[in-house]
């Protein structure tokens, strides 16, 4: 479904069209097609409104953003938390894989830290803070 013609757009169509042009000549200066013009004189002549219709398309989402902020705030509460003990917790109606892209999109990554030996004289392992959630 293409984009509805921008508000100025359809303003310039009824401003032309009481001003005497033709339809003829608003398609051509405007660069419109024949039945939004038409659409456009006949929503304007018979006193409804000419804006564009808005519809709302896709999947309402599972959660507000103010659901999406606990959820961050437990995962920095209690960084070794699983989606599981996420999901079970907020009671989300979700499924887990969904609630893992939701949070890959915060960029909110469950990573191992590596612990191995680079070279010999370097540590291991930082040991405090490497909880695996990157904040």
């Amino acid at each position: 479904m293409p984009n509805p013609l921008p508000q100025s757009v359809r303003e310039n169509i009824i401003y032309h069209h009481e001003n005497g042009a033709t339809n003829a000549e608003i398609i051509k200066w405007l660069r419109v097609s024949k039945s939004s013009v038409k659409r456009i004189i006949r929503l304007h002549r018979t006193g409804k409104g000419i804006t564009a219709k808005e519809y709302k398309r896709g999947r309402k989402p599972a959660f507000c953003s103010n659901k999406m902020e606990q959820i961050e705030a437990k995962i920095a509460e209690q960084p070794d938390v699983t989606l599981d003990e996420l999901v079970e917790h907020f009671k989300l109606n979700i499924s887990i894989s969904a609630l893992c892209r939701k949070l890959l999109k915060r960029d909110l990554t469950y990573k191992k830290r590596r612990c191995s030996q680079r070279n010999n004289s370097a540590r291991t392992c930082s040991g405090f803070g490497a909880s695996g959630w990157n904040i």
